[in-house]
Formats: structure tokens, C-alpha cells, sequence
């Protein structure tokens, strides 16, 4: 797949240079101290998995921007042949221990993989870090196999827009249609996209959007906030009941109108 990657540790290769992204030095920390017991993390998971499975891929599946490899495991578990792609060293270590093997420290631009070599790219919260979304997705389409997919989530409406995707190192957030066209316009046919996490859009416009604008929260926590990823009594009863009912939606191959992000699937033209 990448024959100019150097094997400088068990389990993990790196390309001979690395380049910076946008992502903070300490985001693959902050996740990896709520991943496991995270609703959010967990329910993406999930969907991501169900999705995948539906649409499943006769080969290698190249997780890009894999973080701590939280999304990794799960496919592997699942039975997918999964490879991650991380470019922060701490993250690619804990993907590695929690079993992810092969690992690759490195870029997509400085990976050196062979066109045609994947089945499969997953980009899971991934795009909106990176400016030239149309040309990331165009680099992906040629890593693709004739007939390959790519799997991406993605946060949803730039209305929500706040201090959070500053911090986060996002560009922007995507609509459905928005995130359509980018994928049309880098080669690839839809073959499923739906809104995920239909109920946190209110919430998100109340707790980060409205006291950004207000000037309330210009500076964000560099960590991630564990109370707001693992709510308590009636609060996660009533979330797992309205998340358990949207997997099964999805599940069925039937779609979201609304959400706080956006899961998609499609297929090099």
C-alpha cells in the first residue's frame, strides 16, 4: 500500500516527513480520556458500524484521521479489515494498544499510499478539519479501488458554529446537501447520507453557539467536557430511549431529517 514508510516502532510506521494539521496537540488526549464511556463516541461508533457493515468492503479499510483508533477497533471487531491512518503520534499509540495493527503515523499527502490500493476510506470527523475539503476527498478518490467507498461523519449546519469548532480546529460545518456536492464534485455518487444524533441540535445552539456570539465562551476548556459526554438519571435515560430509536432507524436504511452531524456513504464514480 505505502512502500516509502519506515518502521520505527512495533506496529506503527511513519512516513520520512510529517506535516502539521489542523487539530489541537491536545485533542487525541482529551478523547481518549471520555472515548469509553462517552454517549457520543459510543453512538457514533454505532451508526458508523451499522453503516459500514451494510455497505461492506471486500478488502482493506483505511481509517484516515483515526484519532485513538476508537472507531478502528469497533470495525475490527465488527469483522472489517481495518487500517489506521493518524498523524498524531500519542493517538497512534493508543490505537495501537487497544488493537490496532497495522498503524500509520502520518498525513494522507505524506503516507505515499499507491492509487488503487484501499477498498475503503473512512473519514470520521476528519473533513472539517481540512481547507481544501473537495481536494482531500479527490486525493481519496484516486487511494480508491474501481467501485471503492468512502464513509465519512461530519459535523452538521454552520448555524451551530461556535468557539468550540475554533478551538477544534474546524473550517466549517456541513448541511447534507452541502456535503453532497463536495462529494459529487470530487467524483463520487451518493449512496447514503442521513443526519445522526437527532437531538442535540437544540442543545448545541444553547450551550456553545448562542454564548459564543455572546461573547460567553471565547475560550473554550482544552479538555473535552466528561459531564456533557456522560449525563446521568432521566437526562440519559431519555437520550439512550431517543438514540437506541434512531439506530434502529438507520438500521433499516431509513434516514434523519435533522441532527447534530452528518453520516454519509459513497462510491467512486
Amino acid at each position: 500500500m505505502a512502500p516509502g514508510l519506515l518502521n520505527r516502532e512495533p506496529g506503527i510506521w511513519f512516513a520520512p516527513r510529517q506535516r502539521d494539521i489542523s487539530y489541537p496537540a491536545h485533542g487525541n488526549a482529551a478523547c481518549l480520556d471520555v472515548e469509553d464511556g462517552s454517549f457520543w463516541f459510543q453512538h457514533r461508533n454505532r451508526c458508523i458500524a451499522s453503516v459500514v457493515q451494510r455497505f461492506a468492503p471486500r478488502g482493506v479499510f483505511l481509517d484516515v484521521g483515526g484519532g485513538n483508533g476508537f472507531v478502528a477497533s469497533a470495525l475490527l471487531r465488527a469483522g472489517i479489515q481495518c487500517v489506521l491512518l493518524e498523524p498524531g503520534l500519542e493517538g497512534a499509540r493508543a490505537a495501537l494498544a487497544r488493537g490496532v495493527e497495522p498503524v500509520i503515523c502520518a498525513t494522507l499527502e505524506e503516507a505515499g499510499l499507491l492509487p488503487g490500493s484501499v477498498a475503503a476510506v473512512g473519514m470520521f470527523d476528519v473533513l472539517e478539519h481540512i481547507e481544501d475539503d473537495v481536494g482531500a476527498l479527490q486525493q481519496v478518490h484516486r487511494l480508491l479501488e474501481p467501485g471503492g467507498r468512502v464513509f465519512l461523519t461530519v459535523p452538521a449546519y454552520q448555524l451551530l458554529y461556535s468557539a468550540d469548532d475554533d478551538a477544534a480546529g474546524h473550517f466549517r460545518r456541513y448541511t447534507r446537501s452541502g456535503l453532497r456536492r463536495v462529494l459529487q464534485s470530487a467524483g463520487f455518487q451518493i449512496e447514503f447520507a442521513s443526519y445522526i444524533f437527532a437531538p442535540l441540535p437544540p442543545l448545541i445552539l444553547l450551550m456553545r453557539t448562542v454564548p459564543s456570539r455572546l461573547g460567553m465562551r471565547s475560550q473554550p476548556k482544552t479538555g473535552l467536557d466528561t459531564t456533557a459526554h456522560a449525563p446521568r438519571g432521566m437526562v440519559a435515560r431519555l437520550l439512550d430511549r431517543l438514540l437506541a430509536a434512531e439506530r434502529a432507524r438507520l438500521a433499516g436504511g431509513r434516514t434523519l431529517p435533522l441532527g447534530g452531524s452528518v453520516l454519509c456513504a459513497a462510491t467512486r464514480r
